[in-house]
């Protein structure tokens, strides 16, 4: 008896992806600083607020770096969630998975060493992970892409 293939989420984008180990490879620590950085400005050409970009280098073994930001609305954080994948691809740099899309309460996309999740206000309050993380080095975002809004 074959085994059937597991059928995707609606809405869930599925991608074939190569270990995690050799992906970390891939970029590297000035590269995934600039990756973050233009995920930031992704997301306050599309108005996202409460940026912060946060260095987990060495402290976690699935990313560098962490970009959590907010949108108002389910509608604007996916809005955000897709301007930040498309501005990230025309540079060359391609997510390896998106969750969450089709609620648009929080939005997780994996860029392998940078890791970007858009919040609504709820649910940033709600997980906190500014919060458990509050300990951890930030980045700042130049003012010439916003900063801390």
């Amino acid at each position: 008896m074959k085994k059937r293939a597991k059928a995707a989420r609606p809405g869930a984008r599925a991608r074939t992806a190569a270990p995690r180990p050799a992906q970390r490879a891939q970029a590297g620590g000035a590269d995934a600083k600039k990756m973050a950085l233009l995920v930031a400005e992704a997301g306050l050409d599309k108005k996202a607020t409460e940026i912060e970009i946060i260095d987990v280098t060495g402290k976690v073994d699935y990313a560098d770096y962490l970009v959590l930001m907010t949108g108002n609305s389910d509608r604007h954080v996916a809005a955000i969630a897709e301007a930040v994948d498309s501005s990230l691809a025309k540079q060359g740099y391609r997510s390896i998975s998106i969750e969450g899309l089709p609620r648009g309460e929080w939005v997780l996309i994996d860029f392998v060493d940078v890791v970007v999740h858009v919040f609504q206000e709820r649910s940033r309050a709600l997980y906190d992970l500014d919060g458990l993380w509050m300990d951890a080095r930030r980045v700042e975002v130049p003012q010439a892409h916003g900063g801390r809004v």
